[in-house]
């Protein structure tokens, strides 16, 4: 009997020293969180922004998705497909800067004021420039990461070359040697044949892009855009930076042949109607 209550007693202060630490770490989580929420900065187009400003903006527009803790798990979450961008992993899809690293204060500020289609992250353009600024700011302060690391230098963009034929029918190679067709369909519909098997890093279900039926992209509008996304990629997703894979020239022309894969307003896809370009099945098989 002493034997079973000298246990018992063993276990409860094991349990006491557990609670004990559990709650020690998550009031340094706090402290740090505190401490990085007084210091932390952004810089844009000459604006500074602090922290510690967007707190209420940030609970009134951005809580109810990303949480209290920045962590992708408000009320919101469980209904949203993709589901909120966990802040805490310093981990951004939208950069000009090369996959790995951290986006500029810029490349986040232009996420908030663009939002992110086929996702529930709307445009936020009623927002001041200053109070954008401020939210980059409090999205910063989420993750050690900007704490101890900078933001990667952004990606050189040469000036986007005359759209000619060749170029649309080299972009079809290029969209079938690197097998794009795989993930976004022959068509660009987003129905490739690894279209369903594709998960984010958090292992839920993400899709590919569909060309075909949307005029703008995941991050931005214009052909530089869809450029920048080849070339740093989308972190968090399967879509990887091609930079290793395809030379500047050949990725100016696969934003000219996904181009011709929208809809029929695009010079592009008149181009490829008029060279009779058919779907690379033929050829990526």
């Amino acid at each position: 009997m002493r034997m079973k209550t000298q246990n018992w007693k063993l276990c409860l202060g094991a349990a006491l020293v557990l609670t004990l630490c559990a709650t020690s770490l998550a009031q340094l989580t706090k402290l740090d969180e505190d401490s990085r929420l007084g210091t932390t900065e952004a810089h844009v187009g000459g604006r500074t922004g602090h922290a510690a400003a967007a707190k209420t903006n940030y609970r009134r527009f951005c809580v109810g998705c990303h949480g209290d803790l920045g962590d992708g798990e408000g009320e919101n979450a469980p209904f949203l497909d993709p589901k909120p961008r966990n802040f805490t992993l310093g981990i951004f899809k939208c950069r000009s800067t090369p996959t790995g690293t951290l986006p500029t204060d810029e490349d986040l500020f232009n996420t908030i004021g663009r939002g992110l289609i086929t996702s529930g992250m709307p445009q936020w353009l009623p927002l001041t420039a200053q109070e954008r600024v401020d939210l980059v700011a409090y999205v910063k302060h989420f993750s050690p990461r900007f704490a101890t690391e900078k933001p990667g230098a952004p990606i050189q963009v040469p000036p986007e070359p005359q759209l000619t034929p060749e170029r649309l029918k080299n972009g079809q190679a290029v969209f079938a040697r690197v097998q794009c067709w795989k993930c976004h369909g022959v068509t660009g519909r987003g129905n490739g044949p690894s279209a369903s098997t594709l998960q984010d890093d958090l292992g839920a279900p993400i899709k590919p892009y569909n060309f075909h039926d949307e005029n703008r992209f995941k991050c931005g509008t214009s052909d530089t855009d869809l450029y920048k996304i080849f070339m740093t990629g989308l972190d968090g997703t399967p879509m990887p930076s091609w930079s290793d894979n395809i030379k500047p020239d050949e990725a100016w022309d696969l934003v000219f042949y996904l181009r011709s894969l929208q809809p029929a307003n695009s010079k592009e896809r008149a181009m490829a109607h008029q060279l009779g370009l058919k779907p690379v099945s033929s050829t990526a098989q």
